[in-house]
């Protein structure tokens, strides 16, 4: 039996106002980024990587590591929206739909975002890198997760808690593949 997960009176608040002030540009936009953290790009972009640091000594632990961290952060949204119910915000809105606002995914498939675990266990994995470009990697990060609010995929707890989610996979999978240890 699935455990019901209610928005919070923000989360009705920030979507009531997306709802109101989205148009289909910003929609179509919106659309566009989002598929930069889908799990199908992710997963295909991680496995080329990991084929070509095989001829990369130095960049061999990283690739196993994102590789992995990658197929984890796929497959646990799948295994959470099987044990948790949470009613899309976009199936409550006539006015969203009107402005431009598509249907995403399952009905009850809001909580946790899955493009914010991804995300989350991206972003988490490149805090390795250089400053200036992890910094980087984390503002695209935040501008993807924007869109899923924006679409009113999610709810915006939805996707803080998945963003939260992916860095606490991310961290914990470093144990097993040594990651980040210099």
């Amino acid at each position: 039996m699935p455990v019901t997960i209610r928005p919070t009176s923000a989360d009705v608040k920030i979507a009531h106002a997306v709802a109101r002030h989205t148009d289909r540009q910003t929609e179509r936009v919106s659309e566009a980024l989002t598929w930069g953290a889908d799990e199908h790009v992710l997963c295909a972009a991680a496995g080329l990587w990991w084929l070509y640091a095989r001829m990369q000594p130095r960049q061999r632990e990283a690739a196993n590591h994102v590789l992995l961290t990658t197929l984890a952060a796929t497959a646990l949204p799948h295994l959470l929206k099987g044990i948790f119910d949470q009613r899309r915000p976009d199936r409550l809105t006539v006015l969203g739909h009107l402005h431009g606002i598509p249907i995403s995914g399952k009905p009850l498939d809001a909580f946790p975002s899955g493009h914010a675990i991804h995300v989350g266990a991206i972003a988490s994995a490149a805090s390795e890198l250089p400053r200036r470009q992890h910094l980087a990697v984390w503002g695209l990060s935040g501008g993807l997760l924007l869109t899923r609010i924006v679409m009113l995929a999610h709810w915006t707890s939805d996707v803080a808690c998945g963003l939260a989610i992916g860095v606490l996979l991310e961290r914990s999978l470093r144990k097993f593949t040594g990651f980040g240890k210099k």
